[in-house]
């Protein structure tokens, strides 16, 4: 069996292609705190792992319309292994996770400009978060863009 479950955080925004047939790849990397790994000496943080993430079709689209980097994701999928050919001529190994379900978890972090994505018209000041720290105010149904 190969399925592989992650929970973290992306480190850089979803970068949404296209196939010469007009299929729809996300590729995204997601930082997954180690469970016992030993804390970094310098600054007390604990130690990641950088693992690559492909979403293919409708749920790459959804990905890259609705995530951001510092989103926090649960991902589920199956563990890849593939090899190409550089342009030097060596051979290249890939390991990458090829994702069926993409979890959003937590609040959505914001944009550089302050200004959650999503939901909001864009230039428009995000609500303020609740005092109490709950989820904030119940969005309807048809809201939800997934």
């Amino acid at each position: 069996m190969n399925k592989v479950i992650l929970a973290g955080r992306l480190t850089r925004d979803p970068e949404v292609r296209y196939t010469q047939s007009g299929k729809a790849v996300a590729s995204f990397t997601v930082a997954v705190d180690r469970r016992f790994g030993r804390k970094n000496a310098d600054n007390n943080q604990p130690t990641a792992d950088f693992i690559p993430v492909v979403v293919w079709e409708k749920l790459a689209e959804i990905c890259g319309n609705n995530l951001i980097k510092g989103s926090q994701v649960l991902v589920e999928g199956r563990l890849q292994v593939r090899t190409y050919d550089a342009q030097d001529g060596s051979k290249r190994y890939v390991t990458e996770v090829v994702a069926n379900e993409v979890e959003f978890m937590g609040s959505r972090p914001q944009r550089e400009g302050g200004f959650q994505q999503g939901g909001f018209a864009q230039g428009a000041p995000a609500p303020a978060a609740p005092a109490d720290n709950s989820f904030g105010p119940a969005i309807p149904d048809e809201d939800i863009p997934f």
